[in-house]
């Protein structure tokens, strides 16, 4: 019986697809993947050297104490405090080199601290100005360790009322 139809031969398939180049998704993947890890290392650095501002700041205020355990000047501890705490605020207000009073006080309660604690920060920059006097040095560095603890986290910066408006 003759065959309708032509005649089919063996089929050849066509060779299969080779793994270089890649398909345009995977270049896509492969950039993202390496965004990724260029961010992650990014960050990672920035933690690392904010880590490091953070023990530094708290390594000089141990330093400050050293001193005045070795020494007793509490003008000088009260000034070295006082003078880290101004370092620090700078570093989050351009201004607070330059406060005094109400403002410097505002600058200070930006940190969630108790009214005591801001008291004995406020009472720092009295110290400097009076005669030798004892003051509770004790209570002032703890003060100052727990604002600096704080204030060495960004995220922790309350806003003013000013930064409020203009955003």
């Amino acid at each position: 019986a003759p065959v309708s139809g032509p005649i089919l031969h063996v089929i050849h398939l066509p060779p299969e697809p080779s793994w270089w180049p890649p398909a345009p998704g995977w270049w896509m993947l492969a950039g993202l993947l390496l965004l990724a890890l260029l961010g992650a290392i990014w960050l990672w650095r920035k933690y690392r050297r904010t880590q490091h501002q953070r023990r530094q700041v708290l390594l000089e205020l141990d330093r400050l104490v050293m001193q005045h355990q070795r020494d007793g000047d509490q003008a000088a501890l009260a000034s070295g405090l006082h003078q880290l705490l101004r370092r620090v605020a700078r570093k989050h207000d351009a201004l607070a080199a330059q406060q005094r009073g109400e403002a410097w006080r505002q600058t200070l309660a930006r940190m969630p601290v108790d009214a005591v604690t801001l008291g004995r920060l406020l009472a720092l920059d009295q110290q400097i100005y009076r005669p030798p006097s004892s003051f509770d040095h004790a209570a002032a560095v703890t003060a100052v360790r727990q604002w600096l603890r704080l204030a060495l986290k960004p995220a922790i910066w309350r806003r003013t009322t000013q930064e409020q408006a203009h955003a």
